[in-house]
């Protein structure tokens, strides 16, 4: 659900004052992410978009920030970063919009049939895996990620009580030694999205138009994206349609690879 539009928020930095005025600010409520998010629309100008985060050790906005100017630079359709700067103790972001709507979105009216949204889904993490993961200068390697995960579960900031069902009312430690024991031994690696999931993916015009919440780009195996992205498309779709996504994505892909990375989804 979406709020009310208003005006720009008094603890918006100062300096877009200017820039903005005559925007409509819209909130797009709640995600995963500790990230407050606005859509920003006037009339006969762009729409934009306003992502902000309290600034502390585990915030993610600046690793974001990071990413989108790397992937669009690396020729991936991604918001533009326009401004960024620290104020009121939060970190702010201004990016220009994705055109179109969330591939969720579009599934959940009928906008675009099964096999259409099964292609593009395909077709967009392909191309981004064919990037050179040499020239990324992000690592999501497991090494890096299974520490992260550590300092998570250490900081209290698994949520237990969203674990999917067939993790829930078992404890964030009790998974993460699960993770370390599951851990696989060779890491398939790309340029990943992280977080590839229908609502991270856009489409306009039944075209893929775009990636969004770029803040887990990076190095890691490829099965990182393929398991969230057929988790989703299950939800979805159905079992059919996870399983045709894989087959039109192509490859050698690991059954239990998928189950790993899922697995370690719950710990963001």
């Amino acid at each position: 659900m979406h709020d009310a539009a208003t005006s720009m928020p008094p603890q918006a930095p100062s300096t877009w004052a200017d820039y903005l005025a005559g925007y409509r600010w819209r909130g797009q409520g709640e995600g995963c992410s500790a990230a407050t998010v606005h859509r920003l629309e006037a009339a006969r100008r762009p729409t934009l978009f306003v992502k902000q985060e309290v600034l502390s050790v585990h915030a993610e906005l600046p690793a974001e920030i990071a990413r989108l100017r790397w992937l669009h630079g690396a020729g991936i359709d991604c918001p533009q970063v326009l401004n960024e700067t620290q104020s009121d103790g939060r970190q702010w972001l201004l990016m220009s919009a994705v055109p179109g709507d969330t591939l969720s979105a579009l599934a959940q009216r009928g906008e675009l049939e099964p096999e259409r949204l099964v292609r593009l889904v395909a077709a967009a993490l392909r191309r981004l895996h064919d990037l050179d993961p040499a020239a990324c200068p992000f690592d999501h390697r497991l090494e890096r990620r299974l520490d992260t995960v550590r300092q998570r579960v250490e900081a209290g900031l698994v949520d237990e009580a969203d674990f999917d069902d067939d993790h829930r009312g078992r404890s964030a430690t009790e998974l993460y030694r699960l993770l370390l024991d599951r851990r696989p031994a060779v890491e398939d690696l790309v340029v990943a999205h992280g977080d590839a999931c229908l609502p991270n993916l856009l489409a306009e015009g039944r075209r893929f138009s775009g990636f969004i919440d770029c803040g887990r780009l990076g190095v890691a195996d490829r099965h990182q994206d393929l398991a969230l992205a057929a988790r989703d498309i299950e939800a979805e779709l159905g079992a059919a349609w996870a399983e045709a996504f894989l087959v039109e994505y192509g490859g050698d892909i690991d059954g239990e690879r998928l189950a790993y990375f899922r697995l370690l989804d719950e710990f963001f």
